[in-house]
């Protein structure tokens, strides 16, 4: 199969781009699924088809899992198109890609972006220090390389990764010298409200319980409710510092790892100017879909994460429920096999997402570790901090665009991706408005770096 014309083509090799390719494929469409990494998985199943034994221990069974729609994936008979950097993909469903030092596109009747999850960020006072990690990018040397810290370390923040982390560490024999909780009893009451969603939802309840019991029996000890974080260091980390029930601590230590859980990847969807809203609930910007995960751009869907944060197994689902409304619409399936097939998958997925509202709830990232003060850094690639942003709002700068023209905000490699949430929340609280008022960057191609010279060696 030619790579330059195809049925579908996917964007990203994680849980949501291996299902969609593999329902896809099913039904005859031909398949083509990019991915910059060598092998599928995303960030979530991350080598998971080279893990060793010792690896797939450490990282537990829900890791684990991901083996086997890695190998349907193998199975399906879509393309893998592998080492590729995706910077474009136009509303007429063609493709720009980065592979082996050449740029080249492919032609697509409908296109999937699966492009998941990134981090939120943690704009606290030295997070930019050498020796501060998120936990994510922890997570991530620990699944391709067996990489962990060498020196004890301390988790701080909220969220399910940063206790999964943690057991994932006493299971390596990584000393942990403490977790810094950010979750206090206000999170914990309004989680109340949600209980009944937890408890239908009890699988995933009884795997973070037992997380914790893991952790308290590996001697990890905890600190809860902190407030006012602070990394110390000159030029590298040097201690964490806090407030926990009334009492300040200092915690010695040359590494941190900071996570208040993750957010849609939206890049793409920005690009596309496709439609968006800010989620209050999730606290972030979530693109407008339809119950395929179709964007009100014709032929276009998104998947997984990237349309809201639910997890991998929700994320599969929205992959396998997109792969069959692309299939439809390129003649591959009729209405009634899509919705026979679709009705299980609504159902699993409604039971997977029970538990979203309970978790979005007993997680929910605090406003000091979201909306900064005035000497913490926001945009690192430029090294734009807070107080320089309400000083463009007290100029007239009404959003993140106009922060780009008053001080470069925003201008950087990552394009925004690093600091575009907390650009969007610190211009809304200086102005008093909701964050759907202040809107977002106006992303561009490239999405990822291209040189002009890899650009003149179009493949």
């Amino acid at each position: 199969m030619a790579e330059r014309d195809v049925d579908i083509a996917i964007i990203g090799a994680g849980p949501a781009g291996m299902a969609a390719a593999v329902a896809a494929a099913a039904s005859g469409a031909r398949v083509a699924l990019l991915d910059e990494q060598e092998a599928c998985g995303g960030q979530i199943y991350r080598a998971i088809q080279s893990a060793p034994p010792e690896r797939l221990r450490i990282l537990g069974p829900d890791y684990a899992a991901g083996r086997a729609l890695a190998e349907r994936f193998a199975a399906s008979g879509a393309q893998h198109i592998t080492g590729a950097a995706v910077w474009q993909v136009t509303r007429e469903h063609t493709v720009h890609y980065l592979r082996q030092g050449r740029v080249a596109s492919l032609q697509a009747r409908q296109v999937i972006l699966c492009t998941g999850a990134m981090e939120r960020p943690f704009p606290i006072p030295g997070w930019t220090l050498p020796g501060v990690l998120t936990a994510g990018a922890a997570q991530i040397l620990l699944k391709s390389a067996d990489v962990v810290p060498a020196e004890p370390v301390v988790l701080a923040g909220c969220g399910p990764l940063l206790y999964l982390l943690g057991w994932q560490y006493v299971r390596a024999g990584v000393p942990i010298r403490a977790i810094v909780g950010t979750t206090d009893g206000a999170d914990y009451q309004r989680a109340l409200a949600h209980l009944g969603g937890a408890l239908a939802g009890w699988r995933y309840l009884k795997k973070g319980l037992a997380l914790m019991r893991a952790l308290k029996r590996g001697g990890v000890p905890f600190y809860k409710g902190a407030t006012d974080l602070a990394v110390e260091g000159d030029e590298a980390v040097r201690a964490l510092r806090f407030t926990s029930r009334g009492q300040s601590h200092r915690i010695a230590t040359h590494a941190v790892l900071l996570h208040q859980g993750v957010v849609p990847n939206t890049q793409f969807s920005w690009a596309l100017r496709a439609a968006h809203r800010w989620d209050d609930t999730q606290l972030c910007w979530q693109p407008v879909v339809d119950d395929w995960g179709a964007l009100d751009l014709p032929g276009i869907f998104v998947a997984g994460d990237g349309r809201g944060i639910g997890g991998a197994v929700a994320a599969a689902l929205q992959g396998e429920l997109a792969g069959l409304a692309a299939a439809h619409n390129v003649g591959r399936l009729d209405a009634a096999q899509r919705d026979r097939r679709a009705a299980p998958l609504r159902a699993a997925l409604r039971s997977h997402l029970s538990i979203r509202p309970f978790l979005d709830a007993l997680y929910r990232p605090k406003p000091a570790n979201r909306v900064p003060a005035d000497d913490v850094i926001v945009c690192r690639c430029e090294e734009v901090t807070a107080g320089a942003i309400r000083g463009f709002v007290a100029l007239g700068c009404s959003g993140p665009n106009q922060a780009k023209s008053f001080g470069r905000c925003g201008m950087g490699p990552c394009q925004g991706r690093q600091c575009g949430l907390t650009v969007t929340e610190v211009i809304a609280d200086a102005r008093g408005v909701p964050p759907q008022e202040v809107g977002y960057y106006r992303i561009r191609p490239p999405i990822k770096p291209v040189t002009l010279g890899e650009l003149a060696n179009e493949g």
